[in-house]
């Protein structure tokens, strides 16, 4: 990989050690999940007033991976016009239904995106910076692949 002299100093310095919730039932099996900052997310069982949990864990996987990528590849003077990542997650049959496998395509527009930028990106985030994945189960597999559309 291209070595990229990238200033990381102060990046995720400022997180909260300790991040505090609610979750409260709304009706049936509906909850409505509250942040210590008040955003909401709607749990339901059903899927017919709000996602599953393991749905939003699947989301956060990619947004804190989108997150880190985007800091990363500004950092590295990169102009981002779009950025988009598609994500799946195959689970385990039977309870536990933990994940076993995520697969995640990154969609980049923009200027000065190469591949060895964009793979080094990835590799901070999986390998240091993502809260998220390394909150995960250790033999869960995650394959991130990428597109990249070039600007002129």
């Amino acid at each position: 990989m291209e070595n990229e002299n990238i200033d990381l100093k102060g990046y995720k310095e400022k997180v909260l050690t300790e991040m505090k919730g609610t979750v409260t039932l709304d009706k049936d099996l509906v909850f409505v999940a509250r942040t210590q900052k008040r955003y909401e997310i709607d749990f339901d069982a059903k899927l017919e007033w709000g996602c599953a949990p393991t749905e939003s864990l699947l989301l956060s996987a990619a947004g804190c991976m989108a997150i880190d990528v985007v800091s990363f590849l500004r950092k590295m003077k990169a102009e981002i016009s779009e950025f988009k990542i598609d994500v799946s997650g195959q689970r385990n049959p039977t309870p536990p239904q933990y994940f076993t496998a995520i697969e995640m395509m990154i969609h980049i527009s923009g200027k000065d995106i190469t591949p060895k930028r964009i793979e080094r990106a990835i590799a901070l985030s999986q390998e240091k910076y993502c809260s998220v994945y390394h909150s995960l189960r250790k033999d869960i597999k995650v394959d991130v692949k990428y597109n990249i559309t070039h600007e002129d």
